[in-house]
């Protein structure tokens, strides 16, 4: 096989096994995704709303009460059609990455992970944030969802299509700083851990290796993602309050404290800590699988 072929079917092999990670973890963890949004856009003065919520449970309670259970999914479709790609082009981009910053070394070390994973992010945010802008928007809505075609046009009729770049630097720091910390740790970690000889104990090692890097990650970024859900949601009657990443940050802090910069912690890390463990072993699993079925 040519060497231009075999880059590029390890390429493909790459994508479609980044794809059917990014399928399979948005199918199991969008409702805590969900979760998340509606608590990161609460605001103080939201406490007189009879669908106030105050914290993971209340908020599923209230959801299944007032809008039914299949409210859970709401605004799941952007997602399934964004990330699938954004997986694969997150996986795929970040092994290409791995490659540029080596800076000499003979084998990856835990900054080309970072820098690599860092990258990734970067790029994949700005693939995706138009998917992000209409998925919050489903996401916001309390009453009787549109449809995700309705959404849309609802946010070029008001906005036009610049509509769609709405957060796109908070979206590029939230990712980014993401996937510098989940692929960083994880990938580093792995290394110095040995590798086990029973398929069971190895699993349930890269299993918790995932936990806990998707679980770091979601710590380190979660106020790049309290500023893109304020920023991307519904904004007050009288006018923009919410525009740039800093000014967003600051105007949370001011008026709700710091502590405001984490809403959404709980349900985000119940979601990206074993969703980020899903992930990485669907990927190694697929790759791995389609490595076998397709040498090169």
């Amino acid at each position: 096989m040519s060497e231009p072929r075999k880059v590029a079917q390890q390429a493909a092999m790459q994508i479609a096994a980044g794809g059917s990670a990014g399928f399979v973890e948005v199918c199991l963890m969008h409702p805590l995704d969900l979760v998340k949004t509606r608590l990161q856009l609460q605001t103080r003065g939201a406490s007189l709303d009879p669908q106030f919520y105050n914290g993971v449970v209340d908020c599923l309670k209230k959801m299944y009460r007032h809008e039914s259970f299949l409210s859970y999914w709401k605004g799941v479709v952007p997602p399934i059609l964004a990330e699938t790609p954004k997986r694969a082009v997150k996986f795929f981009t970040f092994e290409q990455y791995k490659k540029v910053f080596l800076f000499g070394s003979p084998t990856p070390t835990p900054v080309t992970f970072s820098l690599a994973g860092l990258s990734a992010g970067i790029t994949e945010a700005i693939l995706v944030n138009p998917f992000e802008v209409v998925k919050v928007s489903l996401q916001a809505n309390k009453g009787k969802a549109p449809s995700t075609w309705s959404m849309t046009r609802q946010i070029v009729r008001e906005n036009g299509l610049w509509g769609f770049n709405k957060g796109m630097t908070a979206t590029i720091a939230r990712n980014g700083a993401f996937n510098m910390v989940y692929f960083g740790f994880y990938h580093s970690a792995k290394n110095y851990l040995p590798e086990s000889q029973d398929p069971a104990l190895e699993f349930f090692r890269k299993l918790l290796l995932g936990f806990v890097s998707g679980t770091m990650a979601s710590c380190f970024n979660i106020p790049f993602d309290v500023a893109k859900s304020r920023i991307q949601g519904p904004q007050p009657a009288s006018g923009i309050k919410y525009r740039s990443t800093v000014a967003t940050m600051r105007i949370v802090v001011a008026e709700e404290g710091w502590r405001a910069l984490y809403k959404g912690l709980v349900p985000k890390v119940m979601r990206l800590g074993p969703g980020g463990a899903v992930m990485l072993l669907v990927y190694e699993h697929a790759y791995a699988y389609l490595q076998d079925r397709f040498p090169l």
